[in-house]
């Protein structure tokens, strides 16, 4: 009878649903609601005696860093302030010399405050398992069943809960690279962090003053974040698009059965990825300078007079374009690497069925293969489109954002992701670098998310099985 009750117990026990740690509150007992004070209470009680220790060593750690001097509550106390004492200079009477008194860093404040959201969010996290694990260890033992040992929970690991196993390391990894620093970069844009007034060690929170600047046209900074926003767009626009379909165009002439040395083609293309991208963009960059390869060939052909030419690198719409033809360079390989599998894998009896119904080239094209495309390839569309927002190598590295007018901290061809460079490393306007950071970030997730939620790709996950 033991048995079958410890077959059907443990399940149980590392299952309790999504509302696992009501259900323990509301159930649990006396027992349970103290180890909401001591975590790991339950598991003591129940046996399992490492784990309960576990437990209750990391609320003693979480404790002890809270209330340590210049530790999480005081790191917390200082956040609205960020800080009121200025390093001072002070003599000292008996060594004759200045002495500094280091007063408070908004920075170092900022960043510790966020560190401590952080680490009480993931004590929360082991909180709330301290409990549900308490309560099901309890139930077991009160059943009659067997209490799972602290090796039957490593096994449990690696077997029906391998997911946690190998989903915690990216989640901390994620927590701790990426959203924290998102969290901080995100508050920065609330303050007047920046070296225009003098505010990089002590600085204030500011409100919304910051997003106002941004949309105020009188403003330096309002005057270009409209025309810097739409290139942003058009050139995200163009680098995808024009990327995916000649890219597809080149994949399908490789692929017809009437080319010759497809192994060449693709031979060829995969070498020009294989180039450091920093190379070939320098190169380019040297090309196209006023005194550049291309112009002094130009004018040595006779197409421009002596002492022309053609401003590749000081007039904005010469500058665009160059950039866009480009990154088709940069970028038609891969996406002729992309597509090549996905041809080779669309079923040649949807080809036959069309040629039969009389459909030509194009309308095989049209019907058959660009839907197909479309279908498949829309994650990796949006993920292209992401990635040029953020291009910062091809911008940076061959135009450097110029041209640049006298008095603008943005360029004709700079993206938010460089003009948001310039601003924090340039500038030093740290502020205005995170609000624009911001923009960013959510422009990429609304085009992102409305793209991908619309697209056949979600609605209909099992469409071209």
């Amino acid at each position: 009878m033991a048995m079958k009750e410890t077959t059907k117990l443990i399940p149980a026990y590392s299952k309790v649903g999504p509302n696992g740690l009501l259900t323990a509150l509301k159930n649990g007992g006396p027992m349970i609601w103290l180890s909401c004070l001591i975590m790991g209470l339950g598991n003591i009680l129940a046996g399992q005696f490492i784990k309960g220790i576990l437990f209750l060593a990391i609320e003693i750690a979480f404790i002890a860093y809270m209330v340590i001097p210049h530790g999480g509550a005081y790191w917390l106390w200082m956040l609205p302030s960020l800080g009121d004492t200025a390093t001072e200079e002070v003599w000292n009477d008996d060594l004759g010399v200045y002495e500094y008194v280091i007063g408070d860093n908004s920075q170092q404040i900022l960043l510790y405050a966020v560190a401590t959201m952080a680490v009480i969010v993931f004590f929360v996290i082991f909180w709330r398992a301290s409990v549900r694990s308490g309560y099901l260890a309890l139930s077991v033992k009160r059943s009659g069943g067997k209490v799972p040992t602290m090796k039957d929970d490593i096994i449990a690991l690696f077997n029906e809960n391998i997911h946690k196993l190998l989903m915690a390391p990216p989640f901390m990894m994620l927590a701790i690279f990426t959203m924290i620093p998102l969290v901080y970069m995100m508050l920065m844009a609330f303050t007047n962090y920046s070296a225009l007034n003098d505010h990089l060690i002590l600085f204030d929170w500011v409100g919304l003053q910051n997003f106002a600047a941004i949309f105020d046209s009188t403003s330096a900074i309002g005057r270009q974040f409209g025309s810097v926003l739409l290139w942003t767009l058009v050139w995200a626009f163009f680098a995808t698009f024009l990327n995916f379909f000649l890219g597809t165009f080149m994949a399908m002439i490789i692929q017809r059965p009437s080319t010759r040395l497809k192994g060449l083609w693709r031979s060829i293309l995969s070498l020009t990825i294989a180039v450091p991208q920093f190379v070939s963009l320098m190169i380019i960059r040297n090309m196209f300078k006023d005194n550049g390869a291309v112009n002094t060939l130009l004018q040595n052909l006779g197409f421009l007079g002596q002492g022309e030419v053609l401003p590749f690198m000081t007039d904005a719409t010469w500058a665009r374009v160059l950039l866009i033809v480009v990154n088709l360079w940069v970028g038609i390989p891969y996406t002729v690497m992309q597509v090549t599998g996905i041809l080779q894998n669309i079923p040649a009896e949807q080809y036959e069925a069309a040629r039969i119904d009389g459909a030509n080239v194009a309308q095989q094209f049209r019907y058959v293969t660009l839907p197909y495309m479309i279908f498949v390839m829309t994650p990796y569309i949006i993920t292209q489109f992401t990635g040029n927002i953020n291009n910062f190598n091809i911008i940076y590295l061959l135009t450097g954002g110029g041209p640049t007018y006298v008095g603008d901290s943005a360029g004709q061809t700079d993206l938010l992701v460089t003009w948001l460079y310039k601003l924090s490393i340039d500038k030093q306007q740290y502020n205005m670098g995170a609000v624009i950071g911001i923009f960013t970030f959510v422009v990429l997730a609304v085009v992102a998310l409305v793209t991908y939620r619309s697209s056949g790709s979600y609605k209909d996950e099992e469409g071209f099985k």
